[in-house]
Formats: C-alpha cells, sequence, structure tokens
C-alpha cells in the first residue's frame, strides 16, 4: 500500500524562468480536491542556455508559430496567489535541488535521468524521445516515454514535452491518492543515464538556428514535388500463421492500388457473408479530408475500388468495425470533431448512420474497443487538455498517451479511467488495431512513434486491465524492411483469409491529369 501524498502539495520550479507550463501544472493540482498547494520560486538550476530563447524566436519567425505557448515566459507575480513553500509535505522537485528534511517527501522530475528543463531540450536536440520520471529516492514513482509530432520544431517538441509531463505528474498524484503502488503511467520503463554535457551546448543551439533556414528551403521543394506522406493498404492470402505468431514480417504483400490522387490506411476487414470487405480511410490530397470506403474481397483480392460509404464535415479514419446484436457497427476516428462516435449500417456495407455520442470533449485517436468479462473497454491516445478547456485548445502530441473508457455495454455510458492517461509512451501508447487473444493472453497492436508518426508497429501483450490500473509489456517491434518495402508500418488487422497491413513513402506529385481520349 502506497503511502499517502497528504494535503500539502508544494512545487519548487525555477524563479529565474517561470512559464506558462508552470501555471499549466498548478492550475491542474488546484483543481485536485483536498490539496494545499505551496511554490518554491528562487532561482533554481537546470534551466535553459540564453540562446534556446533565440532558437525558439528563429523557429516561430519561419514556421509562423503562435505565441504564448507552454514555453512562453510569464513574470513572477503571475505565481503571487500560491504561498512560499513550507518545511514539510510532499515536494515536486523540477529543478533538482530540494533537500531533504524531516516530514518531506520529494518527487524529483527528471528527462532522461537529469534534472531540469535543460535536459529535456538536451533530449530532443540528440534527435531522441527523452523518458520523464518523477524519483522517491530509488522508487520510479512515474514514468512516460513523452512524444511529438514536431521532430524538426525544437519549440513545439519542447512545449509538447512540457504539456505531457504536467499529466504525467497529475496521474502519479492520483495514483498516490488511490493507494496503490506499482500502477502509475509507465512505471516500468527503464530510465536512461543522465545524459553529458556535451549533450546540450550554446553551440549545439546555435548551429541548430543558423541551419533552420536552409532546412526550410529544402523542405518547401521537396513538398512542391512530393507528397509526404503517402500510405499505402497491403494485403496477403492468409494460409498459414499471421504477423502475431511470426513476430516478423513476411514477404507476399500486395498493394491495393490507387490512383496517385489520393491515398488508403487504417485497415479494417469485416467478414459478412463469407467475404471480406475492407473499410479504410480514404484520404484525397485535393481536399486534405480523410473519408471512410470500403471494398469487397474476393478469393483473388479486391473487387473493383474503394467506395465511398461515409463523409462528415470533419476528418474520419481508423474505422473501426464490428458486428453486435444483428447489427454492423463502426467507430472512425473523430478526433477534429473532439467527440468518439457511434455509426450504425442500414444497408451494409454502406448507409451508415450516426447511433450516438460516446464520449464528448477529447480529441481521441484511433479509437478500439475491447470485451472483457462482460465489460466493454474503449483504448483511444488522446492530447492534453487543461481544466475546462474545449477540445480545440487541445495541446501535445497525438500518440503518446493512452486513455481508456469502460462500459456495461458498448453504446455506454462509457466512465473513463480514474488514472487516465494510464500509460505514457511514444512507443507503444496509440492503438494499430484490434486486440487479439493468443494463448489466453491478449496481444495489443500499439504503433511506435519514437522515430516519427507510425514508423514501427509494437506488439504489446496486457498485463492488466481493472479500474485500479493498466499494465503492458512489449514483446515485439515491427518495422517494413525486405519483407514490406517503405519508411513505415502502421497498422494490424486480419480476417481468416487474408492479412492486412499499411505502411507509408513519399509519392510524386502530379502536376497534369492525362488528356481523356
Amino acid at each position: 500500500m502506497a503511502r499517502a501524498i497528504g494535503r500539502t502539495v508544494g512545487v519548487r520550479l525555477d524563479g529565474h524562468a517561470p512559464r506558462r507550463w508552470h501555471l499549466r501544472l498548478l492550475d491542474a493540482l488546484a483543481a485536485m480536491p483536498g490539496l494545499d498547494l505551496s511554490v518554491s520560486r528562487a532561482p533554481g538550476p537546470g534551466g535553459l542556455p540564453d540562446n534556446a530563447a533565440l532558437l525558439f524566436a528563429v523557429e516561430a519567425r519561419l514556421r509562423r508559430l503562435p505565441g504564448g505557448g507552454p514555453a512562453a515566459p510569464v513574470p513572477l507575480a503571475a505565481l503571487a496567489a500560491y504561498p512560499d513553500l513550507g518545511p514539510t509535505g510532499l515536494v515536486l522537485d523540477l529543478c533538482g535541488d530540494v533537500a531533504p528534511a524531516p516530514g518531506r517527501r520529494i518527487w524529483r522530475l527528471t528527462f532522461d535521468g537529469a534534472c531540469g528543463e535543460a535536459a529535456l531540450l538536451a533530449a530532443l536536440l540528440a534527435g531522441r524521445a527523452p523518458v520523464a520520471a518523477l524519483r522517491e529516492t530509488e522508487r520510479v514513482v512515474a514514468a512516460g516515454c513523452l512524444g511529438t509530432e514536431s521532430l524538426t520544431v525544437m519549440r513545439t517538441a519542447f512545449e509538447d514535452g512540457l504539456i505531457r509531463t504536467v499529466d504525467l505528474i497529475r496521474a502519479a498524484l492520483i495514483g498516490e491518492a488511490l493507494g496503490e503502488s506499482g500502477c502509475a503511467p509507465g512505471a516500468s520503463l527503464r530510465i536512461p543515464e543522465p545524459p553529458t554535457p556535451t549533450d546540450l551546448t550554446v553551440a549545439a543551439i546555435g548551429a541548430r538556428a543558423g541551419g533552420l533556414l536552409a532546412r526550410a528551403v529544402a523542405g518547401h521543394l521537396h513538398r512542391l514535388c512530393y507528397r509526404a506522406p503517402h500510405w499505402r493498404v497491403a494485403w496477403r492470402p492468409l494460409a498459414g500463421p499471421d504477423l502475431v505468431d511470426l513476430r516478423q514480417v513476411p514477404g507476399g504483400w500486395r498493394d491495393l492500388p490507387d490512383d496517385g490522387l489520393r491515398f488508403y490506411a487504417d485497415p479494417f476487414p469485416l467478414v459478412h457473408r463469407g467475404r471480406t470487405i475492407l473499410f479504410l480511410e480514404e484520404y484525397p490530397h485535393a481536399t486534405g479530408k480523410g473519408v471512410v470506403s470500403a471494398v469487397a474481397f474476393g478469393p483473388d483480392g479486391p473487387e473493383g475500388v474503394p467506395v465511398r460509404v461515409l463523409e462528415e464535415a470533419h476528418h474520419l479514419s481508423y474505422p473501426f468495425v464490428f458486428e453486435r446484436d444483428g447489427a454492423h457497427w463502426m467507430i472512425p476516428e473523430s478526433g477534429d470533431n473532439g467527440t468518439v462516435d457511434l455509426y450504425r449500417a442500414t444497408a451494409f456495407p454502406g448507409g451508415w448512420v450516426k447511433h450516438a455520442t460516446l464520449i464528448s470533449g477529447v480529441t481521441a485517436s484511433d479509437a478500439t474497443l475491447l470485451e472483457r468479462n462482460g465489460r466493454w473497454w474503449l483504448f483511444a491516445s488522446a492530447r492534453a487538455h487543461g481544466p475546462g478547456e474545449p477540445p480545440r485548445a487541445a495541446r501535445g502530441a497525438y500518440s503518446d498517451a493512452l486513455h481508456l473508457w469502460s462500459a456495461p455495454d458498448f453504446r455506454g455510458p462509457w466512465t473513463p479511467h480514474p488514472r487516465n492517461p494510464v500509460l505514457i509512451d511514444f512507443g507503444a501508447a496509440r492503438p494499430a488495431g484490434r486486440i487479439v487473444l493468443r494463448d489466453g493472453a491478449l496481444i495489443r497492436p500499439a504503433q511506435d512513434c519514437r522515430r516519427g508518426y507510425g514508423e514501427a508497429l509494437s506488439l504489446a501483450r496486457i498485463d492488466r486491465l481493472d479500474m485500479a490500473g493498466y499494465a503492458q509489456t512489449v514483446e515485439t517491434t515491427l518495422r517494413a524492411g525486405a519483407g514490406f518495402p517503405g519508411h513505415r508500418f502502421h497498422t494490424l488487422n486480419r480476417t481468416d483469409d487474408f492479412e492486412f497491413v499499411d505502411g507509408s513513402g513519399a509519392a510524386p506529385r502530379r502536376w497534369f491529369r492525362p488528356r481523356s481520349s
């Protein structure tokens, strides 16, 4: 049984450089009932070098980034509402310099084993997905592999890491309050050794800032000539073990053809009257908005081209389809709308009508259902929301935080897990296909985005799933290569007859349409 956190929680931050993320953290803690908050606001160690501000300013100018983000400075007076840190209670040490004292507990925040914001930026500059951890002496209270979809924009990546760090701290406090140890997000992650001082130098930051303009020009030219990414769906007849059993990527894949003006992704098959119907995201490059399409498969593969079956004003993808109670149902990703919606087919495989909004006020990606022991679970990755913020104000990465909801029926009502996010791991949080049962174990495909969005696919064994906690172990990571040429390996699903995956590369743009004869 974990020790209770008590009512007194203090935050040790660098008073030389207070930022908006500190205010976001304090707001999140203030929204938790029964906590008395205090702040130590003296100047502290581990801050960013002065020219980090120059780097962020150059990026903001070139990328037209908005101001006022989590890394933006705030006046010290913005913390005036909080009393000074007292001698006892739990202290969240964001700087690494709080000394032990009788009656005081210390949770020290580290990034890749080192304290301070500089350590977070160091990891990002080195191209790593940093591991944030809260430690109480030798005990890892909570840890998470932080993610960002902006791997080349340091200010955005830095801010994504700060936003998810707030989630990590909040979830750890909730876990302690619930009184059960060992269930905090990512507590089993390996904590890297502290980086060497040369990982972050003034020269390294200056060199990155100086090279931004050249990279921006090169990137613009590349985007003029190529559509990137251009995803593709591939399939193979299934007459033996599948990828979950093989734990490697075999050859023999056949691409679902596209016309170059659109791509297909997120394949979800369903068997209807003995035939496989494949649902997928269709993304026309001209509109920049995904729709759900479907194509039937015969013994030799697809019969025709995918036909649009569901379109909304907002982007749709990841069409999780299933059959239940004599009807066909679908939960497509609709994160741009701030909802998780359930649809029912009235003329399968088409005729989809909205049946209900299952969850609202959340920017959730890739909702995946699992029925287990008479209860339904919904897995999805979700962006971060501050207290009372609408979905449009969501910040941070899309792919590093796993949230759970549960319900007595797939139609709801859905209850969020008290420890959301239950997992912070850029390598194995975001869903990547149906959860399957193998040899008595639940295997969950998950996206590994540490080298880029959807770059690899993890197979994670679910070790615990209940309202008190969640735990998983990544057993295998699959990547594109000789068996499946390309740059990414993203989603996995199957029927008895076929197995489906998707991946991506860069496709040349078509500048002119051929004349019709």
